[in-house]
């Protein structure tokens, strides 16, 4: 999706572009940066490995890739990248999908050597994000130096994202879609986690998808959505909705749904299809002088 901006859309808003190589935005109190690098090399897959004790990463991990959005007058800044992603995978320890002998047999195997799966080998996350206080705007490290930790508190709310407000014709001053790391599990089937961003003239709004499909076995859906809405009083408020969706194709099929794996390529047109098995909505208050 190709976004045209309009310099006049942007000086109305109160935005600039962010300097130099760098891409995104300043809006409102808000510095909203997307990195889009290429895949680790093998160097740095030993490294990952060793740090996330694990003989396993998906395919493609894209390690300095990110998304970050920041609250400068706070230093609040939620960022997403796949180590801590990874970390979510590894915390987890889902038991490996069950699937058919052929594909089994299949899955990650060399030529004359048949591979057991003991480990999740979908690299299913719990991941919704990471959160840091970071005071030094001019702060910009690696994402081996990006810490989990911090010290912000979400809050269980009832309230829900505006979706009929962030269906307005509003222009989109900025959008971007990062992949954080994928495995096509073979040929079997699909594991993705992307993170998209959009930035509007009175609020932005993101999505944190993993996505899983393993063929004739498993469709799996987990979506973080966060919307912050601009607030003139400069402590905004965001919201954060977590679903997990997710049904095995067994039971799509009991419900009269298709079971070729070409039916199931777009993840946003079935997941009304798939049931919902947690959603959570939480707030974040953001204070000046945090």
């Amino acid at each position: 999706m190709e976004v045209e901006v309009d310099e006049k859309d942007l000086k109305v808003a109160g935005a600039e572009p962010l300097t130099g190589e760098r891409r995104g935005l300043r809006i409102r109190g808000w510095e909203i940066e997307s990195r889009k690098r290429s895949i680790l090399n093998s160097s740095s897959v030993e490294r990952w490995e060793q740090k996330l004790e694990t003989n396993h990463l998906p395919e493609m991990v894209f390690g300095e890739s990110c998304l970050v959005l920041k609250h400068v007058e706070s230093g609040t800044k939620i960022h997403f990248n796949a180590f801590d992603a990874l970390s979510g995978w590894k915390q987890e320890g889902l038991p490996p999908v069950e699937v058919p002998a052929a594909a089994q047999w299949k899955f990650r195997s060399k030529p004359f050597e048949q591979l057991i799966l003991d480990y999740d080998y979908t690299f299913t996350t719990p991941y919704c994000g990471s959160e840091t206080i970071e005071m030094d705007t001019d702060k910009h490290g690696t994402r081996d130096n990006l810490d989990g930790s911090s010290s912000l508190h979400w809050e269980d709310c009832k309230e829900k994202i505006d979706v009929v407000a962030l269906a307005s014709k509003e222009p989109i001053l900025f959008y971007d879609e990062v992949v954080l790391y994928e495995d096509e599990l073979a040929d079997n089937g699909v594991s993705l986690l992307t993170v998209k961003v959009r930035v509007m003239p009175s609020s932005w709004f993101l999505l944190l998808r993993f996505w899983l499909r393993v063929d004739g076995v498993l469709m799996r859906l987990r979506d973080t959505r966060m919307h912050c809405v601009f607030s003139d009083s400069g402590n905004p408020v965001i919201l954060r909705e977590n679903c997990w969706r997710e049904a095995t194709v067994q039971a799509l099929a009991a419900k009269g749904y298709p079971t070729d794996s070409a039916a199931y390529s777009d993840p946003s047109i079935i997941s009304q299809r798939l049931p919902v098995i947690m959603h959570r909505t939480q707030k974040l208050k953001i204070s000046g002088n945090l």
